[in-house]
């Protein structure tokens, strides 16, 4: 941002200097050119009214000399003719000058100039005043060497002092971009490790403008009030999961000791009672999966997806083998992709759980990842009885299951991981018959990739 800044203020300094410069520069030569013209013009008249009042002498008197020496000493050439262009007084001969010009400038109504090369010459009929006859012709040629100087030395002023005026922008504009940008980008970063976990992350932010300073204020007191609240709830769910498991283990003892003193009828009910039990503590334990991963604060790492898939499919394979089901992998290349520690492995636990149990014997279970767009995309494809469309749109949601007994929590965990890590997670259904779950997450560069073990996940919707 500071970059993009600074070159937007030195762009349009530069073009209000080219704006502003340019025109200056013009209007300023073009002034020079009409002074020197009419210094030039002014310097033959004068001139041609001394030659006029000694023309009758034949440009001998002493006047027309002088002026004539004095414009030759600033570097001038003078020369009189007469009417029929012979040479009067003054230098000879001047380049250009020919009797058909001489009779131009007779015919003319005052003086004409004329440029050749570096020089200005300027030709004037000598009148008399009286007759208004033309009695001469004057013949001034003056170097623009002297204009051409100026010309130069004022341009190149113009441009050092654009070039001045434009570094000095751009040291300026330089560093007010760093002054407003550094605070936003270490606010910036501080939301970043924010939205990665980092629930301590505060944005350090003591210069900059008095907004940035006060947005900094703000983010830091937000994020506290998020940490507070996040610990909070970490540490009532933590509470809740204690108060709840030692008494259900409690019960679930007793239902065990009672179940083996009594009688077959009361030891059958006692049994389904104990089912309840264990299914209480499953849905004790979904829930607090689905807690930990609304509430996820891991950050990021690289996952070598087709090591977890792999992982995952070895270790589910002997469940599914009971069932008589075919669980295979694949994997054609691998892939990286970035989520919470340990995540990726419950996602799959929770996946593999719910298609080994609704799979029929003799059916099939795919574990497949494929790169898609800058993410990667993992499918578990099973040909069970499938959803129907109602049941898909409701199936992320908690509790909400078809299958009897269970606890409803197994896709809302996998919804809820899936989308803390930036992913996204679909339902569709398997061609032939079956249900087909895509996850898509963000793809990593495949650096120093972790070679974890899998992880079982606690809460499976089994």
């Amino acid at each position: 941002m500071a970059r993009r800044i600074a070159l937007v203020v030195t762009a349009l300094i530069a073009l209000l200097l080219g704006v502003v410069a340019v025109p200056l520069g013009l209007i300023t030569a073009a002034q020079d050119r009409h002074d020197f013209r009419d210094e030039t013009l002014a310097a033959a008249a004068a001139v041609a009214s001394v030659a006029e009042e000694h023309l009758d002498d034949h440009a001998g008197g002493p006047g027309l000399a002088r002026a004539i020496s004095e414009l030759e000493r600033q570097g001038d050439r003078v020369a009189v003719y007469d009417p029929a262009g012979r040479w009067l007084a003054g230098a000879r001969p001047i380049a250009g000058i020919s009797p058909a010009l001489i009779g131009r400038a007779l015919a003319a109504a005052g003086p004409t100039t004329y440029p050749v090369t570096d020089r200005l010459v300027v030709v004037a009929p000598v009148i008399r005043d009286e007759t208004s006859l033309r009695v001469g012709v004057l013949v001034l040629s003056r170097s623009t060497e002297a204009l051409d100087h100026r010309l130069v030395a004022l341009w190149a002023w113009l441009a050092v002092v654009a070039v001045a005026g434009l570094v000095a922008a751009a040291l300026i504009a330089t560093a007010l971009a760093r002054w407003v940008g550094r605070p936003l980008g270490a606010l910036e970063a501080a939301a970043q490790r924010l939205g990665d976990g980092a629930l301590g992350a505060r944005a350090q932010a003591r210069s900059g403008p008095r907004e940035v300073r006060r947005l900094a204020d703000n983010f830091n007191q937000m994020a506290a009030r998020l940490e507070a609240l996040v610990d909070g709830h970490q540490a009532m769910m933590a509470d809740v999961s204690h108060q709840l498991r030692t008494p259900l283990a409690a019960l679930r003892l007793r239902l065990d000791v009672l179940a083996q003193e009594s009688p077959a009828a009361i030891a059958e009910e006692l049994a389904g009672a104990q089912e309840e039990v264990a299914r209480l503590s499953r849905m004790v334990d979904g829930l607090l999966t689905v807690a930990r991963a609304e509430n996820a604060s891991a950050p990021a790492v690289p996952v070598a997806v087709e090591s977890v898939i792999r992982d995952r499919v070895a270790a589910w394979r002997p469940a599914a083998d009971e069932k008589s089901v075919s669980l295979d992998s694949l994997v054609l290349e691998p892939l990286t992709a970035r989520m919470g520690d340990g995540h990726l492995e419950q996602v799959l636990d929770n996946l593999l759980a719910n298609a080994v149990e609704a799979a029929r014997p003799g059916g099939q279970i795919r574990v497949s990842a494929a790169p898609a767009d800058r993410r990667v995309r993992i499918t578990v494809a099973d040909d069970g009885p499938g959803m129907s469309p109602q049941q898909r749109r409701a199936a992320f949601r908690r509790f909400v299951t078809s299958t009897p007994g269970g606890t409803g929590l197994g896709l809302a965990i996998v919804h809820r991981l899936v989308t803390s890590n930036g992913g996204t997670a679909q339902l569709s259904d398997t061609p032939g018959g079956g249900l087909t779950v895509t996850i898509d997450v963000p793809a990593a560069t495949r650096d120093r990739l972790p070679r974890r073990p899998g992880m079982a996940a606690a809460g499976r919707d089994l």
